[in-house]
């Protein structure tokens, strides 16, 4: 069963810059780091006395190769350090050049969040379609838009809004749950380190204050305990050393050792500074089993309960980085975690026009070329998709002969059909803060279909989902559902809606509004929503659901995997000022009872998948980012 570690929220982001060129990221990154003093003061003097006339190039900073300071733009990576009171930052300064697009995506593979700029001039152009593309196919959850030299266009708010609803209905079909906007000039300062009193329109926090703020620890996948060895330490005792990509391990757990299904137990977790009563990704770590077994280079040892997918066929989603285009009559070779196998490429399923993303159908992938590939690999290998886990479910491919990087690739859950590799949702019932739904009484014998949750996805061409929209009474739960149905239904997806008080008009009639009623209203609802979503429907869920411990046991009863909890928030004094119903009004004078926000608690999700707030944003606003959200979890870029 998972552990869910005590685990401080990080002091540590990582930030890829990306954007086209000469839209000022390395100018930027120079700003941020000499106004964060995250540079000496000789580094300073050095850099000024190679500079013209003596002023400070800020791009200078990171642009450190002779070749990109004679050009003027960025060629390779370059990683800066610094830090603040408040947290430390890795920078990734990636080109923006289109020919170095595959720099861009190596500096952002590894980062927790994507700083992408826009020319105020030029507005959003192909390249930057192209990189925001990529980071969203990387899995980045938070993207940061910073629209550059304002002051080029008189800090003008009509322009920076133009340019946020340029982006965003670009963006409403890729995965990105987090996305800021915020106006900024590199060269003078405006809004990077404070805010800027020449765009007195804007209100939302300067670059820095952003970046300190932005919540990362919630991408790490805890429960999926993978740890593949990268070295074999041979002392009194045999341990394997290497780094968790995912989940928790403790002394005692039961793991098992892929591929050759050897089983053992935890004797004890090394390191440097001692042993450890648990390890967590991403920690560095060396683990000793109880039982002498033949481990190796290459082999995955996970717990026995939780064992990823065994196939040596793969579908993906993948990125050419070759100056040489695809070639299905090659071989090449396939770097998985710590395990590299020989390949092939069976099909280009599609490719991906990076402006509209609309699929086409190329007879090959080019450099910089985004598309769908059907891979078999001549060793099996144990993998995840790419969504659930970063590391197990991302690979590269080599050209043997000249050992260059020719792709980078991001499996896809295929769903499959058949019984013995479904991916249940059961899986997390019982993991903390997912309470086991009660046993079903005895005489009753649940009945299975025939139809797979593979072939439904694979007919509707969408997951099944049940989006959880809770709030108090006011907020905008039901004017929100029922926007989001109209839109889901026009991008073809089986969509059905219960809200909360055709519920009680109806299969509910007989609830009052006890603690003990409520908690069973939402019983019945997650039950229903339970069976829409095993007929491969998305089901929109508006119900006021007051309580935590309720919420969490409708997540146990649908499944972690398709659910997905909405906090539709808006202040109580502005939901009175609303009160569509009259509901506060009667609450107030008497008349209602036991009535959420008056005489009856709400307790407000700690950590919802997705927070609008109605008081701040407009309907439209939180639709746009309501489906940008949704269309993730049921229909991935290029799934």
């Amino acid at each position: 069963m998972p552990h869910s570690p005590t685990i401080m929220p990080s002091s540590l982001l990582r930030f890829a810059t990306a954007g086209s060129v000469d839209d000022g990221k390395s100018t930027l990154i120079g700003r941020l780091l000499v106004d964060a003093r995250g540079v000496y003061q000789d580094q300073i003097d050095a850099l000024r006395s190679a500079s013209p006339e003596g002023k400070l190039d800020l791009a200078l900073v990171t642009d450190g190769l002779k070749a990109e300071r004679e050009q003027g733009i960025t060629i390779d990576v370059a990683y800066r350090y610094f830090n603040t009171a408040r947290r430390k930052f890795i920078i990734a300064d990636t080109p923006g050049h289109e020919q170095y697009t595959r720099n861009m995506a190596t500096g952002a593979s590894t980062a927790q969040l994507v700083l992408l700029l826009i020319d105020a001039r030029k507005g959003v152009i192909t390249q930057t379609r192209r990189h925001a593309f990529i980071a969203s196919l990387l899995g980045i959850q938070r993207f940061v838009i910073a629209v550059n030299k304002i002051d080029l266009v008189d800090f003008s708010q009509a322009v920076f809004e133009k340019i946020r609803a340029d982006f965003e209905s670009f963006a409403v079909r890729l995965s990105i749950p987090s996305l800021d906007f915020i106006p900024v000039s590199a060269l003078y300062g405006d809004n990077v380190i404070s805010r800027s009193p020449r765009t007195p329109w804007y209100h939302g926090p300067s670059l820095l204050d952003q970046l300190e703020t932005s919540y990362v620890d919630g991408d790490r996948n805890l429960i999926d305990f993978r740890f593949p060895v990268q070295w074999v330490i041979r002392a009194q005792r045999r341990a394997y050393a290497g780094q968790l990509h995912s989940g928790v391990v403790r002394p005692g757990d039961a793991v098992v050792v892929l591929p050759s299904m050897r089983r053992s137990v935890v004797r004890r977790i090394v390191t440097w500074e001692g042993n450890l009563s648990e390890a967590f990704a991403p920690m560095s770590v060396a683990l000793e089993l109880e039982d002498e077994l033949d481990v190796g280079r290459g082999d995955l040892i996970v717990r026995t309960d939780n064992i990823p997918t065994l196939t040596n066929h793969l579908e993906a989603m993948a990125v050419w980085m070759g100056d040489d285009p695809l070639d299905t009559d090659r071989t090449y070779l396939l770097k998985h975690t710590t395990r590299l196998v020989k390949a092939r490429v069976d099909t280009l399923r599609y490719a991906t026009d990076v402006n509209t993303l609309r699929r086409t159908q190329p007879e090959t992938l080019s450099l910089n070329g985004i598309g769908r590939l059907a891979i078999s690999t001549h060793q099996p290998l144990f993998v995840d998709h790419y969504n659930q886990n970063r590391h197990q479910g991302c690979f590269i491919l080599i050209d043997p002969d000249t050992h260059h990087t020719v792709a980078a690739g991001m499996i896809l859950d295929r769903q499959s059909s058949e019984p013995s590799s479904q991916h249940s949702d059961s899986d997390f019932s019982g993991a903390p803060g997912f309470p086991s739904p009660p046993a079903a009484p005895q005489l009753l014998t649940p009945v299975g279909s025939r139809v797979g949750p593979g072939e439904r996805a694979q007919l509707l061409g969408h997951r099944p989902l049940t989006v959880w929209l809770t709030g108090l009474s006011g907020a905008g739960k039901s004017t929100i559902a029922r926007e989001l149905e109209a839109r889901l239904f026009g991008e073809q997806v089986q969509v059905s809606r219960l809200d909360g008080d055709n519920l009680r008009g109806g299969l509910n009639r007989d609830l009052g509004f006890s603690a003990a009623d409520r908690s069973e209203n939402i019983r019945r609802a997650a039950e229903v929503a339970r069976l829409f979503n095993d007929a491969g429907a998305v089901v929109l869920v508006a119900c006021i659901a007051p309580y935590a411990a309720d919420r969490q046991r409708a997540r146990a009863t649908i499944g972690a995997r398709r659910f997905m909890e909405v906090h539709i928030h808006a202040p109580l004094e502005v939901c009175e000022r609303r009160d569509p119903k009259g509901l506060y009004r009667r609450a107030r004078q008497g008349l209602l009872q036991d009535f959420t926000g008056v005489d009856a608690p709400y307790e407000e999700p700690r950590n919802p998948d997705l927070r609008l707030d109605t008081s701040e944003r407009d309907l439209q606003s939180c639709l746009d980012r309501l489906i940008r959200a949704v269309l993730e979890r049921i229909r991935p870029v290029g799934d």
